[in-house]
């Protein structure tokens, strides 16, 4: 192939993933030219409700999948968190990234840390995991929804709206924003959302030249660590309906992964972990899903159960 098109979302965090991923195309085949085609979501049009209201984090995705079955574009780069659990029929992920800072951040005017902010504070975030985490450690904080891209969500901490915000370091540091970060919300203490911080690729299974294209950018140690995490996911059958959070390392052959379901109600929680064989990442996810299914999770992610 001599030339390829990206479908991306406009979003500056997106067009600066898709640039990544671009010269890093160029890197590995001088010669190819590589373009975006930026497209509008429903996920980036509807700000004024929940992700979990209006369908899903799927939503980001959508359109892009249709360019790429009409022939208007060649593959897509997504943030991986975004990506559901089981892709549309006739779409792979040819290629993830090496897998950024995983952590979420604490981003305040004020305040240096979470347990900084004083009674009833208002933190801002539309993410049920984070929303779940923050009930567990501090009841008293009065949760409020926040969408838009990261420099809405940063504008609107700035005009006074919220004493705090949680994002994502990796989005902040992609976007040279580190300096908002004040304090970092990270494991054991903290899990992210599975597979946050890692670029995916997406392309139709039925074109194998631009799959090839990608296989230069597949890194294999990230792609380990959010199978396993994506698996338990799959497992717990979760989405962003549901506060479910997950953290997988690797320690040698061997990989460790500890998994979160929690409640946005309460604060209440079930957390697993276990080890197992790297090249298995899949079995360790299901295993994690099973112990927390048996420590009670079933009843957090569905109530009516």
């Amino acid at each position: 192939m001599k030339s390829l098109r990206i479908a991306t979302r406009k979003s500056p965090l997106a067009l600066w993933q898709s640039e990544h991923v671009a010269d890093c195309l160029r890197a590995a085949h001088p010669g190819l030219e590589v373009t975006l085609v930026p497209l509008s979501t429903r996920g980036d049009e509807v700000l004024d409700r929940s992700l979990a209201a209006i369908g899903g984090k799927g939503l980001f995705l959508k359109e892009l999948e249709v360019a790429m079955q009409r022939g208007e574009a060649d593959c897509a780069v997504h943030s991986l968190k975004d990506v559901p659990m089981e892709l549309e029929p006739g779409f792979i992920l040819p290629a993830i990234l090496p897998r950024a800072d995983a952590a979420d951040a604490f981003v305040s005017p004020r305040f240096e840390r979470l347990d900084a902010l004083p009674q009833g504070a208002v933190v801002g975030t539309s993410s049920l995991r984070r929303q779940a985490q923050l009930r567990a450690l501090r009841p008293d904080l009065r949760l409020r929804d926040l969408r838009g891209n990261v420099n809405t969500r940063l504008a609107k901490l700035d005009a006074g709206d919220y004493d705090a915000i949680v994002l994502a370091c990796a989005g902040l540091q992609r976007l040279g924003l580190e300096a908002r970060i004040r304090d970092r919300l990270e494991p054991p203490h903290w899990l992210p959302a599975p597979a946050q911080g890692a670029i995916a690729i997406e392309c139709r299974d039925d074109d194998p030249a631009v799959a090839a294209l990608f296989a230069a950018l597949d890194d294999a140690h990230t792609r380990c660590r959010v199978e396993a995490e994506r698996a338990m996911n799959r497992a717990l059958h979760g989405s962003c309906h549901v506060p479910v959070a997950a953290f997988a390392a690797l320690e040698g052959e061997r990989l460790h992964l500890v998994g979160q379901v929690g409640s946005v109600e309460d604060g209440r929680a079930v957390r697993a972990e276990a080890v197992g064989p790297a090249r298995d990442p899949v079995a360790l996810g299901d295993a994690v899903a099973h112990r927390l299914l048996a420590q009670g999770a079933g009843a957090l992610i569905d109530p009516h159960r």
